[in-house]
């Protein structure tokens, strides 16, 4: 790989400029999709990249896990493919989620919601973290964040039970909560949930849908992951008693019945590890892919024959999910593993992008009809 320049500023904060086309030799033509759709590599540096998002003048703000820094990437020329990534907050406690909001980025650690204040106006000179919330637990265990502001303006936050399975009586664990953008007003939204990596609300009802991450160490078959609905508040998943809809937990399950909590919308591959997931509320796909829903499956990583690796797509009729089937994959060969999608943003102009934090990449989707040149 070559690096064709190096632009320094004030403070010693860094652009890294790169040709498309020497970011990396990843084999990304080994990925099937349906016809019309075509995948590219957006950018190759962008190390452990997790949760996305998208600012208003364009920039892409990624999170990471074990990289402990939050990435600013653009697009300058708007061509598909990232000339610049630069380092905007480092040294944090696995920042994964990140989220704009009126301006400025707010980005999760283990206890606590940070937010960069008017940060694309700030690139060059990034200030330093405003603590929002410090009253989340310090435990590790599922304790990295995904977060994004719901249509009713607050922050929603999970707290993922600290353990494979337990009961705690701190009513934090196990639960996706919410809270007013200033971090005021924190409060349980949903329970039950072992450990949601991903979630968004449906572009017509407004309702919750998340992916949550099933036990492990029950075999390789069980308990599947979960794709799940919540269309108000106070609703119980399950967990640590129930998982996905059927399977009694051997140690909690005792004196319990599944049909006393919500069942699964869907339920999705046993430790698939579904992360991100989004709605597709924009037109460059066909319509039959509007308003349906993409999940990102990081991948198994105790089952004894891996599974997962790719992106899914969930198909909705009305409140209903009636069907799963695999959208994208590629990134597991003969059991050999060289990429694993981990979250999934829809652009402005309709493209899909895709985070791999093994690679440290991010795809770019589009859809171009042979027959529909206006697609791009």
């Amino acid at each position: 790989m070559r690096i064709r320049q190096f632009l320094f500023t004030l403070g010693f904060t860094l652009w890294i400029v790169f040709p498309a086309h020497l970011q990396a030799d990843l084999p990304i033509e080994r990925i099937q999709l349906p016809a019309g759709f075509q995948i590219s590599l957006f950018s190759a540096q962008v190390p452990n990249a997790r949760a996305m998002t998208q600012g208003k003048q364009g920039t892409i703000f990624v999170g990471s896990m074990r990289a402990g820094k939050v990435y600013a990437v653009r697009d300058n020329d708007q061509d598909g493919y990232a000339d610049q990534v630069k380092v905007i907050a480092e040294n944090l406690w696995m920042p994964v989620g990140v989220d704009f909001h009126e301006g400025d980025l707010y980005i999760s650690e283990v206890n606590r919601i940070s937010k960069l204040v008017d940060i694309e106006q700030h690139l060059d000179d990034p200030p330093a973290p405003v603590i929002v919330n410090d009253t989340f637990p310090s435990e590790v265990h599922h304790g990295w964040k995904f977060i994004r502001f719901g249509p009713d303006g607050k922050l929603y936050v999970p707290v993922g039970a600290p353990c494979n399975v337990c009961e705690k009586e701190d009513a934090r664990f196990a639960t996706i909560m919410r809270m007013n953008a200033d971090g005021s007003d924190l409060q349980v939204f949903a329970k039950g949930i072992r450990n949601s990596v991903g979630f968004d609300w449906h572009p017509g009802t407004k309702e919750l849908w998340f992916t949550d991450n099933g036990r492990d160490w029950a075999g390789d078959d069980l308990p599947p992951d979960e794709l799940n609905y919540a269309p108000k508040s106070d609703l119980h998943f399950g967990f640590p008693y129930c998982h996905g809809g059927f399977f009694l937990d051997p140690e909690f399950g005792t004196g319990k019945k599944c049909d006393a909590y919500e069942a699964p919308a869907m339920k999705l591959g046993p430790h698939v590890a579904a992360l991100g997931m989004r709605f597709y509320d924009r037109k460059m796909f066909p319509k039959d892919y509007h308003g349906q829903i993409f999940i990102a499956e990081h991948g198994s990583w105790n089952r004894s024959k891996k599974i997962g690796y790719r992106i899914s797509l969930v198909r909705l009729e009305g409140s209903q999910a009636v069907s799963y089937e695999t959208f994208a994959d590629g990134w597991l060969q003969g059991g050999q593993v060289w990429g694993r999608p981990a979250d999934l943003l829809v652009l402005a102009d309709g493209s899909m992008l895709v985070s791999d934090d093994h690679a440290g990449a991010i795809y770019r989707i589009t859809y171009q009809n042979a027959n529909d040149t206006m697609h791009t």
